[in-house]
């Protein structure tokens, strides 16, 4: 299973991604370590977690997006995503989201993606506005978004 956009390749991340991880030195926080503890324990959660974000052109891991779980009774499921600074401003979060948007409202279990993020994390605004996430609520410190499927 993976997901091509224009500039990238996304894998779900399993047992067989450690060795990609573990050549490339990537370390861009838990989530990934997170993610496959629980895989462990529930396989179900197979692209449903953490998805390495490589560029095409030379398969370098420039970051890591996914879901946080399954599906929930209101098939809803939350998108998440974080890169390197080097590759900020460069478009590869908005390309990431879109495609993990599409993976995820091609099956039947999907019918919303929320999201989440700080009043102050402007490039992370900027993202879910490109994709077409609408806000729909906020608190002291954190933007809810939502993007809810539409047939075509």
């Amino acid at each position: 299973m993976k997901i091509e956009t224009l500039r990238l390749i996304m894998i779900p991340c399993d047992s067989h991604s450690q060795k990609i991880i573990e050549t490339q030195n990537y370390d861009n926080g838990a989530e990934i370590a997170k993610h496959l503890k629980e895989l462990g324990d529930d396989p179900a959660l197979y692209g449903w977690g953490s998805w390495l974000v490589l560029q095409k052109s030379d398969g370098v891991i420039i970051g890591d997006a996914g879901f946080k779980g399954k599906p929930n009774s209101g098939h809803e499921v939350e998108v998440g995503y974080g890169f390197l600074e080097t590759y900020w401003g460069k478009g590869y979060a908005t390309e990431a989201v879109e495609g993990l948007v599409a993976w995820a409202f091609n099956g039947m279990a999907v019918k919303k993606v929320i999201a989440e993020t700080n009043w102050d994390n402007i490039g992370s605004i900027r993202v879910l506005e490109k994709v077409g996430m609408k806000k729909t609520r906020d608190s002291e410190d954190m933007i809810y978004w939502e993007l809810t499927y539409q047939k075509r």
